[in-house]
């Protein structure tokens, strides 16, 4: 039987014209423009076939699409952000960040459990703060050098009723948060389908109202929870919560 011939992605974005160079090629794939037979490619490495339909998607506003995710609860709840101290809790490449600085935050203070995932970009930027290797739970007080105006939290495996009572400590006394809701992990283990998927509309609102009583019990002010305009890697649909003290 035929195989098809294997070939290097930063190559045959080359030879098919979309790539002046496979420097250039190897930029779009790190940039995450670069889809093979509609899957997302991230190493310029990826062996695909010759034939394959390869795209370069538009270029994203922000260095990952959750900048995306983030933009839409500014513009939603209307969030003036200039000149703002902010804190990015589950900062991961930096989409969030990206974001706020992008809409006019002073300062970031960037926080993330991994190491060196935060974008270049970003961490050459003196706005930003880079705190790696670093849970918030147990983050040193001492790092965080400014009342935090407003906090922005994406993180995973972990339910936001163990980060958020951490994150109030560090704002101000008007202080604003945006928390990214996934149903996956405020829901128990037996409510989360195969892959982790969260498919049922019901236990979608489950996760959002755990998250909200649990935010009024903290005396939280919440002004409002909408779907994010872009899924989850799994196509988890998720919600963005606005509220502040």
């Amino acid at each position: 039987m035929f195989q098809q011939k294997k070939i290097r992605i930063d190559e045959l974005l080359v030879k098919k014209g979309l790539a002046e160079s496979r420097t250039k090629a190897q930029s779009l794939i790190m940039m995450r423009r670069v889809f093979c037979d509609g899957k997302l490619i991230e190493k310029p490495g990826t062996k695909v076939n010759e034939n394959s339909n390869v795209e370069i998607k538009e270029e994203l506003p922000y260095v990952s699409r959750g900048g995306l995710k983030l933009e839409s609860a500014i513009k939603y709840f209307d969030i003036e952000l200039n000149g703002l101290i902010a804190m990015d809790v589950g900062a991961s490449t930096g989409g969030f960040t990206d974001c706020l600085l992008k809409h006019g935050v002073k300062r970031v203070y960037a926080i993330d459990v991994g190491y060196g995932i935060l974008d270049a970009k970003l961490r050459n930027d003196g706005r930003v703060i880079n705190i790696e290797k670093t849970n918030i739970r147990y983050i040193d007080k001492s790092l965080i050098k400014d009342p935090i105006d407003i906090a922005v939290i994406d993180v995973s495996f972990i339910s936001l009723t163990k980060v958020i009572p951490r994150v109030l400590e560090f704002l101000n006394e008007k202080g604003k948060i945006v928390a990214l809701i996934k149903p996956q992990f405020e829901l128990s283990p037996k409510e989360v389908g195969k892959g982790g998927v969260v498919k049922d509309i019901k236990l979608q609102n489950k996760a959002v109202e755990k998250v909200s009583q649990f935010l009024l019990e903290l005396g939280l002010i919440i002004e409002g929870v909408i779907p994010s305009s872009i899924t989850g890697k799994k196509g988890n649909q998720e919600y963005l919560i606005y509220c502040h003290l």
